[in-house]
């Protein structure tokens, strides 16, 4: 009886269907209008940008085409040796970018939809198409920076990311498998989001508004059209999308678009500390309040930035410039977003007490010791004593050195170098020096040991 009513009913539709859907009222019994989404829609839509890639490959033939006795015994005739080389293929993929300055034709997208790509082509709401200039990229954040020659192009207005809260209503714009621009909604499900192991640098807003291949690159904005983010990954155990998607802070991508338009690329600084998550026997032994968030000052090397501020070892970080920090990767993040010169204030608990600190933010050290430098693959690296003597503490790695691409990571302790046992920055240069062009270093991380190599 169920589904002869379901057919009846949509037969109704189906036959009826220009009637019955003229019979729906668009306002209310008041007069008024539904509330919707189109007119900002229609504001933010000709700023968000479809891109396209397009990489060239050279394919080679066989090298066993070039062996007489091969060709002899399969009866491969002389010709068939050449080309050498077949003819070049043309791959291409879809994303998605932000118009975020207008008159200069300025796109904002993510790096790993323009990366390893020859050409870069860019595509209207209107339906006009350009080729796109990479003026820089940020592969630590995954922003890239694109520039097209257009006219009477349309930006969005970039929003205060810091002022976002979880519940926020929030629209995700962009093209998914390569379909054309398509908007979905949702809210601000988390913030900080950091640990993921998905970009060198982490405080992701997360969303519940559905972001798919494709959406990398494009616009979350709030309910006035303001981007408040770039959406750049999702979570999905099954393969489609489950409602755990991420967003770059508008905040920390402009910071990088700046240095990016200013200089071409994006240079870090550091403070120069040494830090470790907060877990509830750390918390404990620090005598801190129960459910304290904050991030712990481990170590403090000598010369640096933080030193002269007068930060020191067990000290607490729980803000910066007045913006909570809970965790390692968002105290790396907040940092990393400062360009270097900048001033920052912290705050810190010690002994129960807040302080106040203002430290400057300056240009990583590299790996040195008191004879000199340690090793061209550790640029970028500082080490500083291990405090359980176990080895020697990597306090800070540079974003974008070999040893952040290697794998190579703060709080690591290197116990051995080149298989050599390490107890001390002396015995570590030591080791070093056994190979100038490669490093082999054991490490202890969170209780386990791995190896890493460096080239």
């Amino acid at each position: 009886m169920y589904r002869k009513i379901s057919i009846l009913v949509l037969l109704l539709f189906t036959l009826g269907g220009t009637q019955a859907y003229a019979a729906i009222p668009n306002v209310t019994t008041e007069g008024k209008p539904f509330p919707s989404l189109a007119p900002m829609i229609k504001k933010v839509h000709p700023a968000v940008v479809n891109i396209a890639t397009f990489s060239t490959q050279q394919y080679r033939n066989n090298p066993l085409l070039n062996d007489p006795f091969f060709r002899h015994f399969f009866n491969i005739p002389e010709q068939q040796q050449q080309p050498q080389q077949q003819p070049q293929k043309r791959q291409q993929s879809a994303g998605s970018g932000v118009i975020i300055n207008a008159d200069e034709g300025l796109v904002m997208t993510n790096y790993h939809v323009i990366k390893g790509s020859d050409e870069v082509q860019v595509s209207l709401a209107d339906g006009r198409s350009f080729q796109a200039k990479v003026l820089g990229q940020d592969a630590e954040l995954d922003i890239a920076i694109l520039k097209i020659k257009a006219d009477d192009l349309v930006e969005v207005k970039l929003a205060d990311s810091s002022e976002l809260e979880v519940g926020d209503f929030v629209v995700a714009i962009g093209n998914p498998f390569g379909l054309g621009q398509t908007v979905t909604t949702g809210v601000v499900s988390a913030l900080g989001r950091s640990g993921l192991g998905i970009e060198g640098y982490e405080n992701f807003i997360q969303t519940d508004a559905s972001i798919n291949p494709g959406n990398s690159g494009g616009a979350l904005v709030n309910l006035a059209g303001e981007l408040v983010g770039i959406n750049t990954a999702i979570i999905a155990p099954s393969g489609g999308n489950v409602g755990i998607g991420f967003a770059i802070p508008i905040n920390m991508a402009k910071a990088s678009m700046e240095q990016i338009i200013d200089h071409g690329e994006v240079k870090r600084g550091q403070i120069g500390v040494g830090i470790q998550d907060i877990n509830a026997d750390l918390r404990k032994a620090f005598e801190l309040e129960n459910g304290q968030k904050g991030v712990l000052v481990t170590s403090v090397l000598e010369d640096s930035p933080a030193k002269k501020a007068g930060i020191k070892a067990g000290d607490v970080i729980i803000a910066v410039d007045g913006k909570t920090t809970g965790s390692t990767g968002q105290l790396r993040s907040q940092i990393g977003s400062k360009a270097i010169g900048d001033k920052t204030k912290l705050t810190i608990l010690r002994d129960g007490e807040k302080l106040q600190l203002k430290v400057n933010i300056a240009k990583p050290q590299s790996a040195v010791s008191a004879e000199g430098k340690l090793h061209d693959l550790l640029d970028g690296v500082q080490f500083a004593k291990d405090p359980e003597g176990n080895g020697v503490l990597v306090a800070n790695v540079a974003a974008g050195s070999i040893a952040a691409y290697g794998g190579l990571r703060p709080n690591d302790v290197v116990v051995a170098a080149n298989k050599r046992p390490v107890k001390d920055i002396a015995s570590l240069q030591k080791a070093l020096s056994l190979n100038k062009k490669a490093v082999l270093l054991q490490v202890n991380r969170r209780g386990g040991s791995l190896f890493i190599v460096l080239r």
